[in-house]
C-alpha cells in the first residue's frame, strides 16, 4: 500500500476512532446507570414500564455500534436478540427483555466498553495527535514565544535540545500511531463482537426461527404458484382444448352434409389447438425457462440483460454451475428485479453482476433511478425475499430517495464442474 494511502486510511481510523469513544462515553455511563435503577425499581412495579423502554435505548446504541463497525472494520456483528413476542402486553415484553440472555451481554458490554475505550480507541489517536505536534515544531515555537521555558499538549520541554528533538521523535510517534490506529479499531469491533454478536446458541435459535419462517412462506410460495397454474390452465389451455374437442365434434357431425362447413370448424380447432400449445409452452417457460436449461444461469442472465426494456450491462463471472433449483431461483430473482426496475424506479439504465465467492452467488441489481425502493411495500421484492429465503438465501436493498437502487442477494451453493462454452461443446 503507498504511504499517501497508509497516512489517509491512518488518519481515517483516527477520526472514526474519536467518534466512537466520544459516542461510547457520552451514552454508556448513561445507559447503564438508567438499566441498572430500572431493573432495582422492579420490586416497586415502575420496573416493568422502566426496563423494556431503557432496553430500547440500549438496543439503538448497540444496533448503531454493529453498523457502524460492520462498515469500518468489515467485522460482522449481527443482531443476537429474540423475537419479539406477537401479543406484546407489558408484562411480556418485561419477561422478553430480562430473559433474553442478549440484554445481559449488552449490559456486560455497557460495563466493559468503558474500560477498553480509553486502551484501543483514545490512545492510538492520541499518539497521531502528538507526533503532529512534534513534526510541526510547535515544542520549538513554545520554547522561544514562551521566553525560554513552553509546554505544548503532548511536549513539556524546559531547554532547547528537548524542544528540537521533539521533530524526530514527533515523526516516529507519527507513524506508530498511523500504523496502529486501523488496527486498535478493528480489535475494538472484535472486542465488541464477542459480546454484541450471537452466541452459538442464540445463533442456532436464530437459525431455527428463521428455518421455520422461511418453510412456512415457502409452502405459501408454493401454494400460490400451484393456484397461478390452475388458474392459467383453466382459463387458458384448457378453455381452448375445449374449444377445440367441440370444433371438431361439430366438424364430424357435418362432414357428410356440410364438408365445407365441417372444413372451416376443422381449421379453427387447428388454430385454437396451437393457441393452446403456445400457452401451455408459455406457462412451462414460467416454471423453468429453456434458456436456463441450455445456456445456464450465465447465458440466461444475459439474455435477460438483452430483452429489458431499458440497457442493462451484464457482468457475470460464474466458474460453474449452481444445482437447478437454485439456478432457477437465482434466474428469477434477478428477473423480478429487472420487471421492478422497469416498472417503477424511472431508471435510464441497470446493471446485473454476478460472481461467486467463498461459497455463494452474489448478484448485484442496480439502476439510477429515483430510489424508494422497500421490501415491506411489496414491488416484488418481498417475493424475491421469500424466493431466496427457501435456500438460506439473503435479499438487503439500499435505495435512498433519489437513487441509485441496489439490490444485494446472495445464495448459499456448491458449483458443479467449470463452465464450457456453447462453441467448446460442439467441438
Amino acid at each position: 500500500m503507498p504511504a499517501s494511502d497508509r497516512v489517509k486510511r491512518g488518519l481515517l481510523a483516527g477520526l472514526r476512532s474519536i467518534l466512537l469513544a466520544i459516542g461510547t462515553l457520552s451514552t454508556n455511563i448513561a445507559l447503564l446507570v438508567l438499566f441498572v435503577v430500572s431493573v432495582v425499581l422492579t420490586v416497586a412495579g415502575v420496573g416493568i414500564f422502566l426496563v423494556p423502554l431503557v432496553a430500547v435505548g440500549v438496543r439503538a446504541v448497540t444496533d448503531l455500534h454493529r453498523r457502524l463497525l460492520t462498515e469500518w472494520t468489515g467485522v460482522v456483528i449481527p443482531r443476537p436478540y429474540r423475537q419479539r413476542p406477537a401479543d406484546a402486553g407489558l408484562w411480556r415484553l418485561y419477561r422478553w427483555v430480562v430473559t433474553d440472555p442478549a440484554t445481559w451481554r449488552d449490559l456486560l458490554w455497557l460495563v466493559l466498553s468503558v474500560q477498553v475505550v480509553g486502551l484501543l480507541l483514545i490512545t492510538p489517536p492520541a499518539l497521531i495527535a502528538s507526533g503532529v505536534e512534534g513534526v510541526l515544531g510547535v515544542p520549538v515555537l513554545l520554547y522561544f514565544v514562551m521566553d525560554w521555558y513552553g509546554y505544548g499538549v503532548f511536549w513539556p520541554m524546559d531547554n532547547l535540545a528537548k524542544a528540537l528533538a521533539s521533530w524526530p521523535q514527533g515523526v516516529g510517534i507519527l507513524a506508530a500511531g498511523l500504523t496502529l490506529t486501523p488496527y486498535t479499531l478493528r480489535w475494538y469491533a472484535q472486542f465488541t463482537q464477542w459480546f454484541l454478536a450471537p452466541t452459538r446458541a442464540a445463533a442456532l435459535a436464530q437459525r431455527v426461527d428463521r428455518l421455520t419462517q422461511t418453510r412456512t412462506d415457502t409452502v405459501d410460495a408454493q401454494a400460490t404458484e400451484l393456484r397461478r397454474i390452475e388458474r392459467d390452465l383453466h382459463d387458458g389451455a384448457q378453455a381452448r382444448l375445449v374449444a377445440v374437442s367441440m370444433k371438431l365434434g361439430l366438424a364430424e357431425e357435418l362432414m357428410a352434409r356440410d364438408p365445407e362447413a365441417a372444413m372451416r370448424l376443422m381449421a379453427q380447432a387447428r388454430e385454437h389447438s396451437g393457441l393452446a400449445l403456445a400457452e401451455l409452452r408459455d406457462l412451462v417457460r414460467g416454471i423453468h425457462p429453456p434458456v436456463l436449461a441450455e445456456r445456464g444461469l450465465d447465458g440466461a442472465v444475459r439474455a435477460l440483460a438483452i430483452s429489458a426494456p431499458l440497457p442493462v450491462d451484464a457482468d457475470v463471472d460464474l466458474p460453474g454451475r449452481p444445482p437447478p433449483p437454485v439456478e432457477s431461483a437465482a434466474y428469477f430473482a434477478v428477473a423480478e428485479a429487472l420487471t421492478n426496475i422497469a416498472k417503477h424506479s424511472g431508471a435510464s439504465g441497470a446493471r446485473i453482476r454476478l460472481s461467486y465467492r467463498r461459497d455463494r452467488i452474489l448478484i448485484e441489481v442496480s439502476d439510477d433511478g429515483r430510489g424508494g425502493a422497500d421490501p415491506a411495500a411489496g414491488s416484488g421484492l418481498r417475493g424475491i425475499e421469500r424466493r431466496l429465503a427457501a435456500f438460506d438465501g439473503t435479499m438487503s436493498v439500499a435505495s435512498p430517495p433519489g437513487g441509485p437502487t441496489t439490490v444485494t442477494m446472495e445464495l448459499p451453493c456448491e458449483l458443479s464442474s467449470p463452465r464450457t462454452s456453447p462453441s467448446s461443446a460442439t467441438d
